[in-house]
């Protein structure tokens, strides 16, 4: 059936099988289609759109051992079940508006007593999708992200083409609770079968309207209900919702204004006692009967206090500055006068050099072995993949940032890459002779992580270091950046063919250049240079089909998010801004700070925040900002960043994971619940937690007991020259607004107070006003009047 806007077919069964925007010149199906799940052999038929299971008095139903009944007409289908107790409904309408599809599901207990529903739950299967097969077209095309926003009476999902080819597909709720979005991840990992792209996957995403979990499950979310509800003798419950296409994010929240939503204006992270700027704004029918604050204290305690009295309203715009004293995930909800309800999580943090400085000491004292451990000399927890020696270019960067190094940290470091790091990746040491650390293969990504270290140390003085020179290190970073790049200086298929993608080196090869050319090593730039501008012009010239897209996955950040920064730190602008598009439809828009991050799902088979990839993403997005300075890059990337620093977060209290000081967690489960494994719903933890599971992961990890944060720092390395010393103004309807601080608006002007760790860089692109602090000065706040940054520091210091 069809209306102007959309075109759905059905299964014999009921459940959805096609949706199209007709509009969309590429006809992308919307929700999952059953029969690419016979395709690839996914047994998942039961998990297509339109799918449910009920628990009734203690009974389960599944609708797939159910006969649906499928009434269908020209612009409304109707599909009934029949349980012992209830009749569910689901209508299909596309007559009530020709651009939108109303979707209500109806409940009826037809009995003569009050039946206890304790869990309900209807798949909405939307095109989640990495297609087994190397198409980018297919991939960016017909794939979406899908962005949760939970809400008791405005939940919805931003459907979010990867593309970022308009037109999306928003869903809102309109009326019903809906107390969580589930997912199901169903896929194939080929990494150790030698075959590169290796993995293909699905999430299969879920309305949770009841339950979810299984029964006596407790974890610490005390954000989102778990809970039942009871249905009176013949009495209905409706939950209806309305699907429509949007352009862009700004446009996403539009529709749902037009539908009742509320539209906010937030960042999704405060600073303890640092003041924080919340606004939102209400359709005209509708007015604000209360607003309050609720978290967990000190000591778990719950604690709600209303904020009304700091909301200004004018005309339906609301204003409130809050100033928050306790660390936190902090949810700040609205009540209507039409008796909704609705909400936003941030997270409140204490000031972020803190954690910084924590977690650089528990590193160096606590995962460093030295000369007397298992593996010398190592830190733990042990992993042939680069990705392992991130926390050492974290401990570096750190050092060398901030008012002194810490000379035992930064000598640790220098001790394990000259006996643990140099013979084990290298065969003899020799940087021409890589170790097949994979049985029959090696890994040229591995290098780009160790030439960084060796880059970093090479930045220190020669009174710091006590085993070579800097330039010794220096060199060392050359030799081992020549074979990253260089695909003649590598004898097997797979290393010539990985040495020419990118990777993270893009976040660093600019200063690594600047190094080599200054300390005289003439050739080795040369060689270098060319290589790195081969790279980023062929990078180029495949934009328009993306091929530095696939990885050893078929599509993955962990490609266009280099290649992005590629671009643009090369001067490849309109490429850069091709591959950009992809950022943007890969890092989230919520109302919950924790599904505003970069989208991945491998590593927690869910929805999720991945410290790494996520913070290298969040990086790379940055950089584009800096060459392109369009303001969506910018707020992108910051929210992404908030994601990434919830993995450090010592005072989270919303996660089973509690992290002492300096420790760390890769990942963060933002789906809950999540199904593959519900003890991981919304929840951090390291990807060894899987090792129990068996397959590819008891291939990875040695045990389940293994840290959490063994590929970490890598990201905190690239968020230290980006967020880690920049603030940011923009201006935007007229007003001048901030990105990583807030803002103090004063007789003289504006005083900026940054939340980055080590603060030395203000930049206002759209006044083309900067500030850099001369020899690393950190400056913790700056004054912005008439066009220009002025230090209030040197105005201190000269009184």
């Amino acid at each position: 059936m069809e209306n102007r806007k959309f075109m759905i077919e059905f299964c014999p069964n009921g459940n959805v099988s096609k949706l199209i925007l007709k509009n969309d010149p590429h006809k992308m199906n919307w929700v999952v289609d059953e029969s690419y799940l016979e395709k690839v052999n996914y047994d998942d038929k039961d998990k297509l759109f339109g799918n449910f299971s009920i628990s009734i008095n203690g009974k389960k139903y599944n609708s797939n051992k159910m006969d649906g009944k499928l009434i269908l007409s020209e612009q409304l289908a109707t599909v009934t079940y029949v349980c012992d107790e209830v009749e569910i409904l689901f209508n299909y309408d596309l007559s009530q508006s020709a651009d939108s599809l109303f979707w209500t599901i109806q409940l009826m207990n037809f009995t003569n007593s009050e039946v206890h529903i304790s869990d309900f739950r209807v798949w909405s299967s939307f095109a989640y999708v990495m297609y087994r097969i190397n198409d980018l077209n297919i991939q960016t095309n017909h794939s979406t992200a899908v962005f949760p926003s939970i809400s008791k009476s405005f939940t919805k999902l931003a459907c979010m083409r990867r593309s970022n080819n308009a037109p999306h597909l928003g869903i809102y709720q309109l009326s019903g609770e809906t107390k969580s979005v589930g997912t199901y991840c169903e896929y194939e990992n080929l990494f150790f079968e030698n075959v590169s792209p290796s993995l293909d996957g699905i999430l299969f995403h879920q309305l949770v309207f009841a339950g979810g979990y299984p029964e006596g499950f407790a974890n610490s979310d005390w954000i989102y209900s778990k809970d039942g509800f009871l249905v009176k003798a013949n009495e209905n419950k409706i939950w209806q919702f309305v699907l429509e296409e949007y352009d862009d994010q700004e446009n996403f929240y539009q529709v749902g204004k037009k539908y009742g939503h509320p539209v906010y204006n937030f960042e999704p992270l405060a600073i303890t006692n640092q003041p924080y700027d919340f606004s939102f704004s209400l359709p005209s029918n509708i007015s604000l009967r209360d607003a309050y604050v609720e978290y967990r204290d000190s000591n778990e305690a719950c604690k709600k206090l209303s904020i009304m009295s700091y909301v200004k309203k004018n005309t339906n715009n609301y204003q409130a500055t809050l100033i928050f004293e306790e660390p936190g995930e902090h949810k700040v909800s609205i009540e209507l006068d039409n008796g909704k309800m609705d909400n936003v999580i941030i997270n409140v943090m204490k000031p972020i050099q803190s954690i910084f400085a924590n977690r650089a000491q528990y590193i160096s004292n606590v995962l460093y072995s030295g000369p007397e451990g298992n593996v010398p000399y190592s830190y733990s927890p042990i992993s042939n993949q680069g990705e392992s020696l991130g926390k050492l270019s974290f401990v570096l960067k750190k050092n060398l940032l901030g008012d002194s190094p810490d000379i035992s940290e930064v000598q640790k470091v220098e001790e394990s890459c000259v006996n643990y790091i140099r013979p084990k990746w290298f065969v003899n040491g020799d940087f021409l002779e890589p170790s097949f650390l994979y049985g029959d293969f090696y890994r040229c990504m591995d290098f780009e992580y160790i030439g960084h270290v060796f880059y970093l140390l090479s930045r220190f003085d020669q009174n710091i270091l006590k085993y070579n020179s800097p330039d010794t290190y220096l060199e060392w970073a050359a030799e081992v950046f020549r074979l990253r790049v260089n695909p003649d200086l590598h004898h097997t298929v797979r290393g010539k063919e990985e040495a020419k993608m990118l990777g993270t080196f893009s976040l660093y090869i600019n200063g690594l250049l600047d190094e080599i050319k200054e300390r005289g090593l003439t050739d080795k730039y040369n060689e270098i240079n060319a290589l790195w501008s081969d790279i980023a012009a062929n990078v180029a010239k495949d934009s328009d089909a993306y091929k530095a897209a696939v990885t050893e996955h078929f599509y993955d950040n962990a490609g266009f998010g280099p290649a992005a920064s590629a671009l643009a730190s090369s001067g490849h602008i309109e490429a850069a801004k091709k591959y950009g598009e992809l950022l943007l439809a890969n890092i989230g828009f919520s109302n919950d700070f924790r599904a505003q991050n970069p989208d991945r799902w491998w590593e927690s088979l869910s929805y999720m925040i991945h410290s790494l990839w996520g913070g290298l993403t969040s990086a790379a997005t940055l950089k584009v900002y800096e060459e392109l300075h369009d303001t969506r890059y910018l707020k992108a990337a910051y929210r992404a960043t908030v994601g990434i620093l919830y993995c450090y977060d010592t005072d989270a209290k919303a996660t089973d994971q509690r992290l002492n000081t300096g420790e760390a967690a890769s990942t963060y489960s933002v789906a809950g619940p999540n199904m593959n494994r519900p003890d991981l719903s919304r929840n951090r933890f390291g990807q060894s937690t899987f090792y129990r599971d068996g397959g590819i992961f008891s291939k990875l990890f040695s045990k389940e007991e293994e840290t959490s944060d063994w590929d970490m720092g890598e990201e905190l390395a690239a968020y230290l020259d980006g967020f880690g010393k920049k603030t940011f103004l923009y201006e935007e309807n007229n007003q001048i607004k901030v990105i990583n601080g807030c803002i103090e608006h004063t007789d003289r002007g504006l005083i900026i107070h940054s939340y980055a760790p080590y603060p030395t860089e203000y930049h206002f692109y759209d006044a083309d006003s900067h500030f850099i602090s001369q020899h690393g000065e950190i400056e913790r706040e700056i004054l912005y009047t008439e066009g220009r940054f002025i230090s209030l520091k040197k105005e201190r210091e000269v009184k």
